[in-house]
Order: structure tokens, then C-alpha cells, then sequence
């Protein structure tokens, strides 16, 4: 089960953290990769070291805030595969502050980000699924898309990625006649470039400590699961899902 030998599998933000993480375990699914972000040093890094395990990898330069660049992109990846099969959209940064602190570039940074980036995305490699009759869209939002938090202020972070798990919905709803699934993945707390500062600190770790049920951090390779399945043909039922994995936190 789970086999994605021959298709093809885009991902965003993929030039670390948890979109490195997922790329390496589509490719060991058998997927031919396209990996995207702005740091073109960092994806040819992770190109370089999957095509040395046998696997297909095309690595291009994206900022997902750009729909023109992305709108580029989505054409040289349909001329170099002829076909999109799965994309995740795991692009993401924001600007922290609470709502009445936050200027308006930190909120339309995030919101740019987090937000409008996913549905460029989407637009562009959804017109190429809808030519082939199939995709798998998976958008890559946050447990504090589903609820509020008492251990930091970041009022915009969790409104965009709850404008995520929305949007995951509608496409859910628009697509499923082109037999195109959405579907959104939640995190909850994992250690990346973005993150390792504030979950080693001791404050943010008791707090964790109290109010994830698992007690600690996901690990590397903890959503890729949930990422492949919902990627496969045995998912072809499952749309509109929204999947925490977030080690219970959205749960008491």
C-alpha cells in the first residue's frame, strides 16, 4: 500500500524543516520529486542527496508570495514531468506579536506568507491536475489554525492558517468533480529553523509539558505518514479532512 512510484509530487518550503522532511519520505514512497523554495543553495542540497538514493528530484527557485514566479515555476514543471500528481503546500514564515501590538507588515507578512501563498499555489498546479482528472492537494497548516494559545501572542499566524483549513474545504468542495482531493495536515509543536529558539527554552517546554497529552515535541518524520496516505490512491475518499498531529494537544 502507499506505493507513489511514477507520480509526481511538488513540494513547497521544502528547503528545510518539516517540507525537507516530507520530500525525503515521498521519495522513499518512489515518487519523482519537485522541490521548491526561495534558498536555491539549500534545495540543491536535498536534491543532490535524494538523486544519490536513485530518486528523481527537480529543484526550483520560488517565493510563494510572487504568483507570477509561481505561475513560472507550475509551467516548467509541466514541461519537464507532463503531469502534476500531488502537491503539498508547506511554505510558510510569520511575524509574531498579538493583536494589539502587531503593525500592519507583520500582519501582511504572515497573511502573504501563510495564506495567499497557498491559494497561488493551488491555482497554478490545480489548472494542471484538473487536465489529468486526478490530484492530491495537501496544505500544511497548524493546530493553531483549530485554536488559540495562552503561551505566546501571534494573532495573524493563527488567523492564516485557520484561512488554511477553510480554504482546504472550498477546494475540497470546487475540485472533487475533477477528481482532485484537499486535504489539510495540522502540525503541532516540531523543531525547525523557525521554532528551535522558542521550544528549547524552559518556559516553552513546561508549557508543553502541561498541555500536550504525549508530553513532548513531534520528531522528525512524524507527519510524513499522514502526508502519504493522504497523497495515495488509498486515500481516494478522503477529502476535506483536516488531521491534527500534534500529540493530542487539539484534543483536551
Amino acid at each position: 500500500m502507499f506505493d507513489l512510484t511514477g507520480r509526481v509530487v511538488v513540494v513547497s518550503g521544502a528547503s528545510s524543516g518539516l517540507g525537507a522532511q516530507m520530500a525525503r519520505g515521498f521519495a522513499e514512497q518512489g515518487a519523482d520529486l519537485v522541490i521548491t523554495a526561495r534558498r536555491m543553495d539549500k534545495l540543491q542540497a536535498l536534491a543532490k542527496e535524494l538523486e544519490e538514493k536513485g530518486h528523481r528530484c527537480l529543484p526550483l527557485q520560488c517565493d510563494v508570495t510572487d504568483s507570477a514566479m509561481v505561475d513560472e515555476v507550475a509551467k516548467k514543471v509541466e514541461a519537464e514531468f507532463g503531469k502534476v500528481d500531488v502537491l503539498v503546500n508547506c511554505a510558510g514564515s510569520a511575524k509574531n506579536a498579538g493583536v494589539l501590538d502587531m503593525t500592519n507588515e507583520e500582519w501582511d507578512f504572515t497573511i502573504d506568507t501563510d495564506m495567499n501563498s497557498v491559494f497561488y499555489v493551488t491555482r497554478a498546479f490545480g489548472n494542471i491536475m484538473k487536465k489529468h482528472n486526478y490530484g492530491r492537494i495537501i496544505n500544511i497548516a497548524s493546530m493553531y489554525g483549530m485554536v488559540g494559545n495562552t503561551a505566546m501572542d501571534t494573532v495573524a499566524y493563527h488567523t492564516s492558517k485557520g484561512g488554511v483549513i477553510n480554504f482546504t474545504r472550498a477546494v475540497a468542495a470546487e475540485l472533487a468533480k475533477y477528481n482532485i482531493t484537499c486535504n489539510a495536515i495540522c502540525p503541532g509543536y516540531f523543531e525547525t529553523e523557525l521554532t528551535a529558539d522558542t521550544l528549547k527554552t524552559d518556559a516553552f517546554t513546561a508549557y508543553m509539558k502541561a498541555t500536550v497529552p504525549l508530553g513532548r515535541y513531534g520528531v522528525s518524520g512524524e507527519l510524513n505518514a499522514g502526508a502519504i496516505f493522504l497523497a495515495s490512491d488509498e486515500a481516494s475518499y478522503v477529502t476535506g479532512v483536516i488531521l491534527p498531529i500534534d500529540g493530542g494537544y487539539t484534543c483536551v
